[in-house]
């Protein structure tokens, strides 16, 4: 059931207690429990009702040209049986035809189930990130293992260090002075949040601002504390996410590839149904016939035979204008596309996805860990040098959590001086964070700015020669481990032993800084302490100089440090400042808990007296760094013209800074209209937000929820935008969904972005996208040229039994061997056209619109004069064989075959009533005779050596026309045939196939064919290859079309 919006972040402890009923050291009594549950129902994720099988069949065969093919198998079914009942006979090659679409259609079936099966498997991934159990107070009792779902509004849970959040739930109390919780996955942080018992006084606020909330699937990383459920199931964020995934699942739009082939499709089927009409309009005396009297017709004659027969032939028709391979050649040259993408780090999950990729105009980006590396590193810190009116800084290199990646720059580390040793103690001692090596990457323990403090460490080195050279000699040795997990952070350790840690004082909100107090080698104890800079410098008197002396804190030297922070912090740097105190007052023998001292470490509020009068020593600047390789990657899509927009949950002066320093925006770019909080965007009218979007150049979202992410993706997708969408956290799933291509990051990304994407990158790089979206177009391109090749031939084949038709003579060719030629003899060459080489210039086009052509006027002019040929060449040989004794100089009537006027040939149906028509019997290949009880069974049982001259010709031509296909408008000079060595080997494939069928007495006898003599293979290369010379002929109008359009645009 929906529970009641109920703002519990908004109000005090005591009234969330009394909105539910509870006491906060007693809990829930059964009895309410169990009234609860009947009302808000079990604490867990909802299975949603996946389709049946069979509607996930049926869905498959809900495409255009599937229906045309369907249509085409139910007819010739009907005819084979029809021409079985007639002849006696239920010989197997009838059904060869309608048995092959079948099959096909089948095939293509089962592909589309197993992809769509696949796409629903983020919502089993979100369940995972579920809690399985929790600490609850139920009647006064503490239940230490409760199954989460069993939780319900109004539950008292105790969390501690490392447990997963198993509801929504208030923060009622903290039993540590911290409480910090990761919930990066959900809101894209890169940091953990500190929450709070404090109201926050919005009752409209984004996640981020809830920090007295903590949320179910995020863990606790530091302390303990005590909170009451608010929301349960359905009912949290990430209930709230499953819904939005399932949403955007029910959004999914075709790919601009599948829309294409539809309306390509329904094209065909007008062409085909004309065509189809034309044929048996033409025809139709054959099959009906009137006298007239009186004006009117009488004595009708219809010969169902004949209509059946003519019928056949349209049949024919629709089998040869359907590309029957092409759904499978399309599916091979994607999955050929994916094995390259996987080389290059993009793992594609959906086969269609690759395509889509090619005509992507925007890339929607998260930031942390896709634009950045997710790993908090030093970028530079500062010092005051030998006066407080001078300070030094030094920039630190390297990105990540590995102590050997990059160093300090101009580093005097043979003569740390004083100031310099106190900050590296600091850094090292003051510190509870460690680092370790998961085989690919440096992850870090703790928090990831103490993560990134040890690095800086490691970085610094240590001032003693002795202890330098061994912790040299130590890393080499350890570059020879085999147990690489367990990263040595010698320097750390080596500070870390001089100065023993006796009591931590924790962080809190009010003075944002941490301590510790430590036991130097001399037997003195010093309190090192890091944090906020503001907090420290109010709580400091002096500061630190380069030799080690300590200067009173003036006006000029506050200024100079408050200045320098504030440079640093434009930069989007995170500052924290360290000092140091070593008169301790009560504390400066302080040892263990015994000591009398101790129970002022208790109470926190005593913290800011213990860290005042204080010493400062510096400050340090981190970030989540850019990776290297962004800003070109950038600048590649700008060229490609391809919009980037970063959508990140981060705040907004972080978020602005990465921008620049990826180049996104330039340097001094004013950012008023396209640097906007999701909450911002979201309050702008529909007009202002479309301008918005309009707008050219880079944007960034800052503190983005999943809705947010979600409207921008949809709103780009209505605008006619191809969007592609990146993310790893949970927070990003519905966007991914949602968008045209969601890519989710193999390496830092949750299992349910995984399973919401259709692509994953192993290496979690944008610049990988980039290379993706170039291999995408270049595979688009191959696509059109192997679809263009299918669809010349196609024509090719529709204009030859329009012929066929038109003159009267019988058919050249039958539907197994049209469906023959479009499936295998087709197919290889088709596929290997997805080999074609990229162009050179790929990434320096726009990119197509998704509504763009894949056939325009001029290529469709092309493939008709091409298809024309075709037709003209087929039934031209078949015409040559009955009417001609020779053609330039070869001899066709070698076998001894009779000779016919093409008057004859053209009223073949009247033979019966011919006097005197007599035939000789002929031969053919392997010694077999030819003969007739009937000698107008030379027009039927006697074509089989005329028909097997047709289809090689028609195989040979399509052979040749492959070579055509290489490229659109180069000719075959610029771009020779073994530019594509694979081209040259499915030709041969493919002419292998066909001399099989010719050689091979059964496939022979199945396919109505014969074998042919030397001779004829003569004939049937002389009639094909002119078709090269045509298509570079067209190819040349072509390309001079295209310059005199250039210089028309210039002009």
């Amino acid at each position: 059931m929906e529970e009641k919006p109920f703002p519990a972040w908004s109000w005090s402890v005591e009234q969330c207690l009394k909105e539910y009923n509870v006491k906060e050291d007693k809990g829930l009594s059964s009895y309410e429990v169990e009234r609860r549950r009947e009302r808000y129902g079990w604490n867990e994720l909802a299975k949603e009702k996946g389709k049946p099988l069979w509607q996930l069949v049926l869905e498959q065969f809900d495409d255009t040209l599937v229906k045309i093919l369907l249509v085409a198998a139910f007819i010739s079914f009907i005819l084979a049986y029809l021409h079985g009942s007639e002849s006696g006979e239920s010989g197997f090659e009838s059904y060869v035809e309608p048995l092959v679409i079948m099959l096909i259609l089948v095939l293509n079936a089962i592909v589309g189930v197993w992809q769509e099966t696949n796409a629903e498997k983020a919502l089993e991934a979100l369940k995972e990130m579920q809690c399985e159990s929790g600490k609850v107070l139920r009647d006064g009792y503490l239940v230490p293992d409760l199954p989460a779902r069993e939780l319900v509004p109004g539950d008292i849970v105790e969390l501690r260090v490392g447990d997963k959040v198993p509801a929504d739930m208030r923060v009622a109390a903290l039993k540590t002075s911290t409480l910090r919780v990761e919930q990066s996955s959900l809101t894209g942080e890169a940091m953990p949040v500190l929450k709070g018992t404090s109201p926050v006084f919005m009752d409209d606020c984004e996640l981020q601002a809830k920090e007295n909330m903590v949320f179910a699937g995020t863990t606790v990383v530091n302390g303990s504390c005590i909170c009451i459920v608010i929301s349960t199931g359905m009912n949290t964020e990430i209930g709230k996410i499953q819904k939005q995934i399932h949403e955007a699942s029910l959004e999914e739009s075709d790919t601009p590839l599948k829309k294409k082939l539809d309306e390509f499709g329904n094209r065909l089927t007008t062409a085909i149904g004309l065509v189809c009409l034309v044929v048996w309009i033409i025809n139709y005396k054959n099959f009906l016939s009137w006298d007239v009297v009186d004006g009117w017709p009488a004595n009708i004659r219809f010969s169902f035979e004949k209509c059946t027969y003519y019928f056949k032939i349209a049949v024919a028709l629709a089998v040869a204008a359907i590309p029957e391979g092409l759904p499978a050649v399309i599916t091979t040259c994607l999955a050929l596309g994916t094995r390259k993408m996987a080389q290059k780090n993009a793992i594609v999950r959906k086969l269609p996805s690759v395509e889509t990729l090619g005509c992507t105009t925007v890339i929607c980006s998260d930031k942390t860990g896709t634009l950045t590396t997710n790993q908090m590193s030093v970028a530079e810190f500062f010092t005051f040098g030998g006066k407080t009116t001078s300070c030094r800084i030094f920039h630190v290199e390297g990105t990540t959590y590995d102590p050997k990646d990059g160093g300090i720059v101009n580093w005097p580390c043979y003569n740390m001086d004083a100031n310099l040793q106190a900050m590296a103690e600091i850094c090292a001692v003051c510190n509870d964070a460690g680092i370790y090596c998961d085989g690919r990457l440096f992850r870090a323990t703790g928090l990831p700015t103490e993560a990134a403090l040890k690095v800086l460490v490691e970085k610094m080195g240590v001032p003693d020669v002795k202890a330098r050279n061994k912790l040299r000699n130590t890393q080499l040795a350890a570059n020879y481990l085999i147990d690489r997990s367990t990263v040595k952070l010698g320097c750390c350790e080596w500070w870390t032993k001089g100065s023993k840690k006796v009591a931590t004082l924790e962080f809190d909100r009010i003075r944002k800084s941490m301590g510790v107090i430590v036991r130097e080698p001399t037997g003195d104890n010093r309190l090192l302490v890091k944090g906020a800079v503001e907090s420290l410098l109010e709580r400091s008197s002096h500061v630190q100089l380069a030799d080690g002396s300590l200067v009173p804190i003036d006006e000029p030297c506050r200024q100079l440090l408050l200045s320098r922070h504030l440079e640093m912090s434009s930069k989007g740097l995170r500052c924290l400042g360290s000092a140091y105190k070593d008169d301790l007052g009560e504390f400066s023998d302080y040892y263990s808990e015994s000591h009398p001292a101790h129970k002022k470490l208790l109470d926190p509020t005593c913290y800011s007296s213990i860290e005042s009068d204080l010493v400062f020593v510096g400050v340090v600047g981190l970030r989540d760094p850019p990776r290297d390789e962004v800003d070109k990657a950038i600048e590649d899509c700008r060229g490609a013209g391809i919009k980037v927009m970063v959508i990140t949950g981060d705040n907004k002066s972080t978020a602005e800074a990465i921008c620049r320093e990826i180049k996104l925006f330039p340097k001094d770019e004013d950012l008023n209209g396209i640097s906007l909080t999701g909450k911002e965007f979201m309050a702008l009218s529909p007009k202002q937000q479309i301008e918005t979007l309009l707008k050219p150049g880079g944007k960034v979202f800052s503190r983005a929820e999943p809705r947010h992410k979600q409207e921008i993706v949809r709103m780009l997708k209505e605008m006619g935008e191809v969007v592609a969408m990146t993310g790893d956290g949970v927070n990003d799933a519905p966007a991914l969904k949602l968008a045209d291509i969601g890519i989710a990051m193999g390496i830092t990304g949750s299992e349910v972005a995984k399973e919401a994407s259709d692509m994953v990158l192993a290496d979690d790089n944008f610049s990988t996208i980039v290379s993706a979206i170039a291999e995408g177009r270049s595979i688009y391109d191959n696509m059109k040229a192997f679809i263009r090749y299918m669809i010349s031939s196609n024509v090719g084949e529709v204009i030859s039994i329009f012929l066929t038709a038109a003159l009267g003579i019988p058919e050249c060719m039958i539907p197994v061997q049209l469906l023959w030629v479009n499936l295998v003899t087709d197919g290889p060459p088709a596929t290997a056209l997805g080999f074609n080489p990229a162009d050179v210039d790929i990434m320096h086009k726009p990119p197509r619109k998704s509504d763009d052509p894949l056939i325009n006027s001029w290529v469709m002019l092309r493939y008709l004069v091409i298809g024309s040929y075709v037709g003209i060449a087929t039934v031209g040989v078949f015409i040559l064989w009955y009417t001609q004794a020779s053609f330039m100089g070869i001899n066709l009537v070698s076998d001894g075959h009779t000779l016919v006027e093409l008057s004859q040939l053209r009223n073949w149906g009247e033979c019966s009533a011919w006097s005197n028509f007599t035939v000789t019997p002929f031969t053919v290949g392997g010694g077999r005779v030819i003969t007739f009880s009937n000698p107008c069974d030379y027009f039927t049982i006697g074509k089989v050596k005329a028909m097997t001259l047709s289809l090689s010709v028609l195989v040979a031509i399509e052979m040749f026309n492959s070579l055509n296909a290489l490229s659109e408008d180069s000719s075959l000079v610029t771009m020779p045939p073994w530019s594509n060595p694979w081209l040259l080997v499915a030709m041969s494939v493919s002419f292998g196939l066909h001399c099989l069928i010719l050689y091979v007495p059964i496939l022979a006898d199945v396919f109505g064919i014969v074998p042919l003599s030397l001779n004829e293979w003569f004939l049937v290369i002389l009639v094909s290859a002119p078709v090269i010379l045509i298509d570079e002929v067209l190819k040349y109008v072509g390309r001079n079309r295209r310059i005199s359009g250039k210089k028309e645009k210039t002009a």
